[in-house]
């Protein structure tokens, strides 16, 4: 039958399921075809906490959003225009997510009144109104994939998993998308296992055909790509960047890279990323816990490899004392924290910008730690590389903020070559040096020398009793004590000198100016924007650099009436802003649910305070 085709700039969809379901798996296959034909696109994966949440409830749902588009793309958008129900769960944890009058499509199969009773209806929203003014497509995907790969050599209870290819192929020709790139994914993540990879790929097929076929899809829909710069582009993730942007650094700097961790959500991936990397000079060591980690960490620091550990909210809480011994050891160190919400155990699959005082403050005396922060999935791998870049050439750890949001959500990367990137210098010391002393600083930086054991006349005392000043020999002297806790403070202040200044986009003159930090930059810079094509006078600024904040805030800060931090939290870089500046007035705008900021909340607020 002849179908028609509309062309259009930007679509939100939403993969829905049981966390059996595989909708991780079928939303990441679509963001890599998107990101093939050149889309700009950002994802947000959205994971159950529970391991193992009773089937078909809505504890246990698993979901995958992407915005794609001609246009760039800075935020996995908030409502969907297309919503793939694969249960009654599924569709009521979507259901406020989802524009009036957009498609929603079900696994009718999945709609039995059992289903309704786990996911807690009273009555079935196919039958009592609840779906009006929706575009409701009932598919039996369950009972189409069974007929789909009834050819193929697998076990019975097998032939039912690969209906989230018979889904993904409904949403392919909606969107004119290849199923090769998809098929090819198959064929080498199954190779092994021939028959799984036919089961799959037929499914895929199938349900093509179906929506091909089907009369309740009456067009489909093109998106061209999108105009980006020049490049070989793929899709990244925030983990896979950090991993890579810490390949990039060791490779650059002619370091060994050491990490030492051990898994917790949503870190983990960066170690399995390092995991395959072995090949690259690249040792992993999963330590038995958080303190082994870090501790390894500090060790391979000493023997003079480029050391990271990674983590979570309550792994940096149990790192605090080692952290602060790499400060007092004067050893460069990156820390990575992809955080979730907490506190305590928390949420550990929902996203939070939950540690940034824990980050700047939470070790015991005076131990100041260069933080800095990463703001969308791509730039995770340039912030890593800077990471590394600050540890070894000022001697001190980093920490590095990333988290769930940005950590797991992809985005298209241009691929960066590594000889073109900005030096790394480390601050090695080496026997020709003459009269040295562990302790003796530059002038610019106050960074002692990496002195590696085994270097004949660098022979010096390490550990985390308090340094006299130059030698590094144990001290109780009070006056040195107070000595060497300005110096170290100074140390990290003055790396404000090797970071750039903070950049104003949108309408300088503005009365109101938006401040974020880390990865709420998608989210309120596609509102600023919105609002700044829709002729609105406001201004954004963003922070990726925490401590030491950049050198001309003061300046920036005063040209406006009105200055709004928005944050994943209650309040916690606002605390930082009133004490290292008090004399501005700062207003609040929080969301502490797990979720980042919607495009739609934001720019209702920023009209109230701009008097639209």
């Amino acid at each position: 039958m002849s179908k028609g085709t509309e062309e259009l700039d930007q679509v939100v969809i939403k993969f829905a399921g049981d966390s059996g379901d595989g909708m991780q798996l079928t939303g990441t296959q679509f963001s890599n075809t998107a990101a093939f034909i050149g889309n700009d696109l950002a994802t947000f994966p959205d994971f159950p906490a529970e391991i193992r949440a009773p089937q078909g409830t809505v504890a246990g749902v698993s979901g995958f959003k992407i915005q794609f588009g001609s246009n760039r793309v800075f935020s996995p958008g908030d409502e969907a225009d297309i919503l793939i129900a694969m249960n009654p769960a599924a569709l009521k944890a979507n259901i406020d997510w989802i524009k009036d009058r957009g498609t929603i499509i079900i696994d009718s199969d999945g709609f039995k009144k059992k289903d309704f009773e786990k996911a807690e209806y009273k009555t079935s929203p196919l039958d009592d109104g609840s779906l009006k003014g929706y575009n409701l497509i009932e598919a039996p995907i369950t009972k189409l994939t069974k007929e789909s790969v009834a050819h193929c050599d697998i076990e019975n209870k097998s032939r039912t998993r690969s209906k989230n290819m018979f889904a993904l192929g409904i949403v392919y020709w909606l969107f004119n998308r290849p199923l090769e790139i998809t098929e090819n994914f198959l064929d080498t993540k199954f190779k092994k296992l021939p028959e799984i990879a036919k089961a799959n790929k037929a499914a895929l097929q199938a349900g093509y055909n179906y929506a091909l076929t089907i009369e309740l899809l009456p067009s489909s829909y093109k998106v061209k790509a999108a105009k980006l710069p020049k490049g070989k582009y793929r899709s990244i993730t925030g983990n896979q960047a950090t991993a890579w942007g810490i390949l990039a650094a060791a490779e650059k700097s002619k370091l060994k890279l050491f990490l030492g961790t051990y898994p917790i959500t949503p870190a983990t991936d960066i170690l399995h990323e390092l995991a395959k990397h072995k090949g690259l000079e690249t040792v992993v060591l999963q330590a038995e816990d958080e303190i082994a980690g870090i501790c390894s960490a500090i060790g391979a620091s000493f023997a003079g490899s480029l050391a990271l550990t990674t983590t979570s909210g309550p792994g940096l809480a149990l790192k605090s004392e080692a952290i602060g011994l790499a400060m007092m050891t004067e050893l460069p160190l990156v820390i990575i924290n992809v955080q979730r919400g907490g506190p305590s155990t928390g949420l550990p699959t929902k996203t939070e910008q939950s540690d940034l005082l824990q980050a700047v403050y939470g070790r015991n005396g005076e131990s100041p730690v260069i933080v800095i922060a990463a703001s969308t999935p791509s730039n995770c791998f340039d912030f890593a590389y800077k990471a590394a870049k600050l540890a070894v050439e000022h001697m001190t750890p980093v920490i590095l903020l990333t988290d769930g949001f940005i950590a797991n959500g992809a985005e298209p990367w241009k691929i960066k070559n590594v000889g073109e990137m900005e030096a790394i210098q480390p601050a090695f010391a080496n026997e020709a040096t003459g009269n040295w002393s562990p302790y003796t600083r530059s002038e610019d930086k106050l960074n002692r020398t990496w002195a590696v054991p085994g270097t004949k006349g660098l022979e010096h005392r390490i550990g985390g009793l308090e340094k006299q000043a130059v030698t590094g020999n144990v001290s109780y002297d009070p006056n040195n004590h107070e000595e060497m806790v300005k110096v170290r403070s100074e140390k990290v202040a003055r790396v404000a000198n090797f970071i750039p200044n903070i950049n104003i986009n949108g309408d300088q003159n503005s009365d109101l100016l938006v401040v974020g930090w880390g990865g709420t930059y998608g989210s309120l810079h596609t509102a600023t924007s919105t609002m700044l094509a829709d002729g609105k006078s406001i201004a954004h600024v963003h922070f990726n650099f925490i401590n030491p904040l950049p050198k001309n805030i003061a300046e920036v800060f005063s040209k406006f009436k009105k200055i709004i931090v928005c944050e994943l939290n209650n309040g916690q870089f606002v605390k930082l802003l009133q004490s290292e500046l008090p004399q501005f007035n700062y207003l609040q705008y929080n969301k502490i649910q797990g979720l980042p900021f919607s495009k739609s909340q934001l720019i209702t607020e920023f009209e109230n305070l701009i008097g639209v």
